[in-house]
Parts: C-alpha cells; structure tokens; sequence
C-alpha cells in the first residue's frame, strides 16, 4: 500500500480552513477538547501539509511536557500529559513489515483499554486495524500557509466531535 493513496476527499465533511501554523495548532487545540484515551485519530494528507502542527497544538493543549516532533524515524512517539498521547508515523514502514514489530498490538491493547490517544501520521496500514477511528485529511489551500481540513468518523463521527463542526469554514 502506498502511504501516498490518500483517501477520497468526497467521504470526508469540511472541517476548517487554518491560514497559519498557530491556527493549526489551534485546531489541535480544539481537538484535544474533544479527544479521550481510547479515541484513535488518523492523519491524512500530503508531506508538509501540517499534520505534525496540528498534533504539536493537541499536545501542548493537553499539558505534554518535552517537544513534540514527528515520528518519521522512531516509527511511534509517546507523550506524557493530561492524557497518554502515541504519536505513530508511517510514511517509511513497507506494506508487508509486520506492526508487532514495532509494539503496534500493545499500542492498540492500551488503545482499547482506554488507556492512549493514539494519533497516526500516514495511516494505511492501520485502518484495518482500527474499526473505530476518527479521520482528518488536510489539503493546501490556495495560500502558501493555508490548510483544509476536513473530518470523518468510522463508522460514524462519535457525538464529541461534532462539535468541532459548528462554526467549520463551509468554503471548505
């Protein structure tokens, strides 16, 4: 599977527009009003496109002490707050590699138990495992620093984050 096959933008409902790094932190910030331990969150979209600014705003908003960076080499992150948050990248783990290598199934034991925010970067390989997950996909917008957000839960969006979509930029 290619981390690139993003999803298709038609399944997902505009979130909001960010125009700048602090309005993509920002949202982070609102997500983590609305994220609990046991929620797994997905991020798509392409290289650059703010993913890891976004789950830098969830951390700092959840009290994470230490800096948040992308776990492009590590594979997984592990963020000591308010809440556990797993911060997991893929964008560099082939299709057949095995995720047990990497303590993914413990990852997702904790997940179940309610005991992480588990948050993935370049997700393919983990939806099959994930039957219960919220998704973003971002998009550039047509500014250097603008970013379009926009949201979908599997199977559906849990009632929580719905309310992220009152006020949501409907040019979208």
């Amino acid at each position: 599977m290619d981390p690139l096959n993003l999803p298709d933008p038609a399944s997902f409902t505009p979130l909001r527009t960010t125009r700048s790094a602090a309005d993509t932190r920002a949202l982070g910030a609102a997500i983590a009003s609305v994220a609990r331990p046991g929620d797994a969150l997905l991020l798509h979209g392409p290289l650059g496109a703010g993913k890891t600014c976004l789950v830098q705003g969830l951390c700092e908003a959840l009290e994470v002490d230490g800096e948040v960076v992308s776990p492009t080499f590590t594979l997984v992150n592990r963020y000591h707050g308010r809440v556990t948050v797993d911060h997991l990248d893929f964008y560099r783990v082939e299709p057949d590699h095995d995720l047990g290598d990497i303590g993914v199934h413990d990852l997702l034991d904790e997940l179940d138990a309610d005991q992480t925010l588990l948050v993935a970067e370049w997700p393919v390989l983990l939806q099959p495992l994930l039957p219960r997950r919220v998704e973003l996909l971002v998009a550039p917008g047509t500014e250097p620093e603008e970013r379009r957000w926009s949201i979908k839960g599997v199977p559906d969006l849990p009632p929580a984050w719905k309310s992220l979509l009152v006020g949501a930029d409907p040019s979208c």
